[in-house]
């Protein structure tokens, strides 16, 4: 594919994460992603012959995307409390879209995994959670957690989704940072014991 077709590429997929992510898949069209890029809807098998091979895209670059928020969480620190702080803390810095749209793993994750007719696999469906969990566990291998790691992480996925999750529901920063600041809480002290 040349530059041209690259850039057209690459202006579909941002145009339909974010349509994904603000509007839903299901509320999604390809005359949605058209209007977005503006790109005659006609050229988008060129790049990609269904919705879902679109999806699969858009679920690659937030795979990537997440990839570089753990690489700057072991860059900010090199101690892994502090890692799995600044991970934790990452749902304030976007904290705008969180409580307008939610997490934009967890929504559609949820919304995938609700049907049956959309051809996605579970692997691709859990990457970013699969690859947080495993981020996260190796730092508490770091700590000297390795029994309970997957435990924890789990637990603490589970935690700030919740979080999220009803912050969004209710439209609301303050519920946002008391969660956090009460999942920081609950992890120091699983630390401790």
């Amino acid at each position: 594919m040349g530059t041209k077709g690259s850039v057209n590429r690459r202006r579909i997929v941002e145009a339909a994460d974010q349509l994904f992510y603000s509007r839903g898949y299901n509320q999604t069209s390809f005359s949605d992603i058209s209007d977005e890029t503006g790109i005659p809807r006609g050229n988008f098998y060129y790049y990609f012959k269904t919705k879902e091979d679109i999806l699969a895209a858009v679920m690659d670059q937030r795979l990537d995307e997440f990839q570089q928020v753990l690489s700057a969480c072991e860059q900010s620190s090199e101690q892994p409390l502090q890692r799995l702080l600044c991970l934790l803390h990452f749902p304030l810095q976007k904290q705008d879209e969180v409580l307008h749209y939610g997490c934009p793993i967890g929504t559609l994750s949820a919304e995938l995994a609700k049907q049956q007719q959309v051809d996605i696999s579970r692997a691709r469906l859990t990457a970013v959670f699969d690859l947080m969990k495993h981020w996260i566990e190796q730092q508490l291998v770091e700590m000297g957690q390795a029994p309970r790691a997957s435990d924890i992480a789990m637990n603490l996925l589970a935690k700030m989704q919740g979080v999220i999750m009803i912050a969004n529901v209710y439209n609301d920063a303050a519920f946002l940072q008391k969660g956090i600041d009460e999942i920081q809480h609950w992890l120091q002290q699983s630390l401790a014991n």
